[in-house]
């Protein structure tokens, strides 16, 4: 992979933490009104999915910056944890919409969250990153 990979992961993470942060905003102020919200969801789960959002990015950004060594860890056992809300989304309230095609949509986050927890745990620039050592 290319050098540059850990710092594209910066601003994904970055982006993370914006949706999270507006989604969080209009959930608490509604007259924010971005559209965020899923009216499908339940308040207890909608709130969660917002907070796991500025969470997830959050964390990978603060280690990021101090060089934080459990950073890929933290930010795996957080993917988890989206994989976990996005299966009771998925199933439960509909998110992606109706039929087959929801879980399309899941099985790609799925994959997506491999993915990034094989290159968080299989890349040396990651650990060169949080080994104190770039």
């Amino acid at each position: 992979m290319s050098r540059y990979t850990p710092h594209i992961l910066v601003l994904v993470k970055a982006a993370l933490v914006a949706w999270g942060g507006l989604g969080l905003a209009e959930y608490l102020d509604p007259s924010v009104a971005v559209g965020l919200q899923n009216p499908n969801f339940p308040a207890g789960t909608q709130l969660l999915h917002w907070i796991l959002l500025l969470l997830t990015g959050s964390v990978f950004l603060l280690g990021f910056a101090l060089r934080w060594r459990y950073t890929p860890f933290a930010t795996i056992t957080l993917y988890a944890t989206l994989a976990t809300l996005c299966f009771i989304e998925t199933v439960d309230f509909r998110a992606f919409g109706d039929g087959v095609q929801r879980y399309y949509v899941m099985a790609a986050e799925y994959l997506l969250y491999i993915v990034l927890s094989a290159y968080l745990l299989s890349s040396s620039l990651i650990r060169a990153r949080f080994s104190g050592r770039a």
